[in-house]
């Protein structure tokens, strides 16, 4: 720690541990000795960076970096002195071992992700009920632990778990969602060896750029294929929704309302080849003014299993001279259509011309 203040070093924060909370891996630490020594760590880094002033922010201190446990993490924060701890990390990899060869299954069961919410929920309660001030971010989250499982959590299909992922966290109030990882094992953002992006680089590229920090109460009726969520947008006018489709064989035709919440209805569904046209107007029509923007992420040739990813029916490529990252640009809809979700399909759909009360206040 001394070393990063003496050569100036921006360091955001300094994490307690890794995977010792609860039953831990391997071996654990009790909550009143991490308690104990998150206090230690806040003096540290206190007295390290006092001599900066105010010329630079201190960085956070977090804990415990490891699985929700509900007693551990309770015992833990209450003993924790309020002005020690910012944030407490928790890890997911919910989907169970990556040699797992149901990893699939789980990503497409509707109710298996819904059990997903669980230690957002919990470890909300206990944060309010703690009267702490700490915040809760996602530490580290690969899905299926031990590197994952190749063509599975580096393919399209993972951006389902991964998206959904992202908008039940922050449906709770998580901060942040650190991913695993960049580059590494089978869950990497980018092939390792070539460094070409992978499909959840450009699913989590789009949510960066798209969704604002502001949630919006949402509800769909229908299917229980279609995941639903909407924040304000980010950057920019209205609001914007993420829908991701299950359901490989069904198209989904969906109205959005806006009265007190966000309410997504499925308009009609029908059975259809899972290869879709997207027969939009060109960004910049002038046939209707009133349009939103839709991104429409599908898989290379229609499988699941594919590091090749769509948008709008074209192939997301790096440029291979400037090694740039390709233009996704929306293509247009009016307002007055449904959406329309392919089988196994993601859309964000960017609503600029809708008031939403919650996304024009400061707060």
């Amino acid at each position: 720690i001394r070393y990063t203040v003496n050569k100036n070093f921006t360091i955001f924060g300094w994490e307690l541990g890794n995977e010792l909370s609860g039953s831990g891996i391997g071996t654990s630490v009790a909550p009143d000795q991490y308690a104990s020594d998150i206090t230690n760590l806040h003096d540290i880094v206190r007295k390290t960076y006092a001599s900066l002033g105010k010329r630079k922010k201190k960085p956070l201190v977090l804990a415990p970096g490891g699985f929700y446990d509900a007693n551990w993490l309770t015992e833990f924060i209450n003993k924790t002195p309020k002005n020690s701890l910012q944030v407490v990390t928790h890890h997911i990899y919910n989907l169970g071992p990556g040699d797992d060869t149901h990893l699939i299954d789980r990503i497409l069961d509707p109710s298996y992700l819904d059990g997903g919410s669980s230690p957002f929920s919990g470890l909300q309660g206990i944060l309010k009920s703690s009267g702490s001030s700490a915040v809760a971010w996602v530490g580290e989250a690969g899905g299926a632990y031990n590197s994952g499982h190749n063509l599975v959590t580096n393919a399209f299909v993972f951006s389902f778990w991964y998206l959904d992922q992202l908008g039940m966290a922050s449906s709770y109030n998580t901060k942040t969602y650190c991913r695993q990882s960049l580059v590494g094992g089978n869950y990497g953002l980018l092939n390792p060896t070539t460094f070409v992006p992978n499909p959840d680089y450009y699913s989590a590229l789009l949510w960066h750029r798209l969704m604002g920090t502001k949630v919006l109460s949402t509800s769909f009726s229908g299917t229980k294929k279609i995941r639903a969520y909407a924040h304000c947008s980010k950057k920019s006018q209205g609001i914007t929704i993420l829908l991701i489709n299950l359901d490989g064989n069904t198209i989904a035709n969906v109205h959005v309302s806006t009265e007190n919440a966000i309410t997504i209805q499925t308009a009609q569904q029908h059975h259809q080849n899972r290869r879709s046209e997207f027969a939009r107007m060109a960004k910049g029509s002038k046939v209707n003014a009133h349009v939103r923007e839709e991104y429409h992420l599908t898989a290379g040739g229609d499988d699941l299993h594919s590091q090749t990813v769509l948008l709008n029916g074209k192939v997301l490529a790096v440029n291979n001279t400037s090694g740039s990252i390709p233009s996704m640009e929306p293509v247009e809809a009016r307002l007055s259509d449904p959406i329309t979700i392919a089988p196994f399909s993601i859309v964000f759909a960017h609503i600029a011309n809708v008031t939403v009360p919650a996304c024009m206040s400061n707060s």
